[in-house]
């Protein structure tokens, strides 16, 4: 005989499963690893501007290619720990800068130096935001617009932190590296030569690192990524994001609703070639683009676990002493050749500081900076990273780890050990571009890297990576 249940209990029986797999839903949705909150803001100038990257520029921006953008992700793990990363379409966060957006999130939103990056992506055709830089070589006028453009970022960047902590809400992340390969090691390679060669010089990076935001829908929130290569393509005068840009908005494009983050790796000694056009950053752009895209369309890591961050400022000394006045003075004047006009315009701003009363450092505050996002490792350094330091973490953590340059802080290009023997232009740019940064560099960064990267738990590796 067949069984039938009372319409009651059949009532009971579907009220109780729809109960069930809601309750599963909310659990899901409640028991997320991870809350994030993204930011972005637009910081085109309003005016024509001096430009930042060539030092061969003699006249101000003449419009604009596309806008440009700082973005912000702002990451929050179960325990309450927060982090925020900041990217921006610029030649450089320099510590002035730096200093007074990081202070103003430290007294607005509890946010210490370890727990902010600033990252920029380095465009030679963005606006210049260094004041000091230009103060002899410019206008009153000119000089008056850097001050107060780079006085609108620093509200810009604070404000839209905040938005984005506002909009904290349960993500899952992922990780991954793809790769993609229009990065040439300028030093080892001649531009006017690449077209012809066959094959080219090392060493080079050619990771794109990648994290993956999702909400709880499944929808992505944001993409964060990265490549290691000067945004040199373009050297014209409107404003842009170089390659870095076009990427962002092809990412944007493809994937409505998202936020593509950019952030410059370990690219100092690394050119994208060949370049010189238009077409070639929109190329470059959308190479990049695909490569993320290809990551996205394959299995990544779910991170899971806590956030952690770690952040030290370590002093990097000079080869020799500091110029004195009449050393600055005789280079001004011509007596010591081989100084261009853009030298002899560092040497008035270091006499300047002298005639203030001003000592001029013999050593030179380097941030060094490492996160742990569930098992996902990510270095942050200052300055010009040379893409030997990137090759070099990898040997001891393994391939997988990200890493940054032109974080916090750029001052300088930062060479390794053996550039520093080689000489040549990475080689001789230090603060004090009189002198080369003392031999001890590379051993003092990395020793303080793998310090940091243990308290955090990031574990070391016999990594053998191919010599290139």
């Amino acid at each position: 005989m067949k069984k039938t249940f009372p319409r009651s209990c059949c009532f009971i029986f579907f009220g109780l499963t729809i109960l069930l797999f809601s309750n599963q839903a909310f659990s899901q949705q409640n028991n997320s690893s991870w809350k994030a909150g993204v930011g972005s803001v637009e910081i085109t100038p309003s005016e024509s501007i001096w430009m930042g990257g060539y030092a061969a520029r003699d006249h101000p921006s003449e419009g604009v290619r596309h806008s440009v953008w700082a973005k912000a992700l702002a990451i929050e793990d179960r325990s309450g720990k927060l982090a925020v990363l900041v990217t921006a379409d610029l030649l450089a966060f320099r510590k002035t800068l730096s200093d007074k957006i990081r202070t103003r999130l430290r007294d607005e939103f509890g946010l210490s130096k370890d727990q902010i990056i600033l990252n920029s992506s380095h465009t030679h055709t963005g606006p210049e935001t260094d004041y000091d830089r230009f103060q002899f070589q410019l206008s009153e006028s000119e000089s008056n617009k850097i001050q107060q453009y780079a006085d609108r970022v620093e509200q810009q960047v604070v404000e839209m932190v905040g938005n984005a902590i506002k909009l904290l809400e349960p993500v899952t992340l992922s990780s991954e590296n793809g790769v993609t390969r229009f990065q040439v090691n300028r030093r080892n390679n001649k531009e006017a030569q690449i077209n012809a060669q066959t094959e080219l010089n090392g060493p080079n990076d050619y990771a794109v690192p990648v994290i993956k935001v999702e909400d709880q829908k499944g929808n992505v929130k944001a993409l964060l990524f990265g490549y290691a290569c000067h945004p040199t393509v373009l050297s014209d005068y409107r404003i842009s994001g170089d390659y870095a840009g076009f990427a962002q908005l092809e990412l944007e494009k493809l994937y409505p609703g998202t936020t593509a983050l950019f952030f410059q790796g370990a690219g100092a000694d690394q050119n994208p070639l060949p370049r010189r056009s238009v077409p070639l950053a929109q190329q470059y752009g959308k190479e990049l683009a695909a490569a993320v895209e290809r990551v996205l369309n394959e299995e990544m890591n779910v991170l899971e676990g806590n956030l952690a961050t770690a952040y030290s400022e370590i002093d990097l000394t000079f080869a020799k002493a500091v110029p004195t006045k009449a050393e600055l003075e005789d280079i001004i004047s011509g007596a010591t050749p081989g100084y261009p006009d853009y030298l002899k315009e560092s040497a008035k701003v270091l006499i300047s500081k002298l005639d203030n009363g001003e000592k001029i450092k013999d050593s030179y505050p380097y941030p060094v900076q490492a996160w742990k996002i569930g098992d996902q490792p990510i270095f942050a350094f200052g300055g010009e990273l040379l893409v030997g330091y990137s090759l070099e973490l990898k040997k001891i953590f393994g391939p997988d780890i990200f890493v940054m340059g032109y974080s916090n802080d750029v001052m300088a290009y930062i060479p390794t050990k053996k550039v520093l023997a080689e000489g040549g232009y990475e080689a001789n740019r230090s603060p004090i571009f009189t002198t080369q940064w003392a031999a001890s560099i590379e051993d003092n960064i990395i020793s303080e890297a793998i310090k940091l990267a243990e308290s955090l738990g990031i574990e070391t590796v016999e990594y053998p990576l191919v010599a290139p």
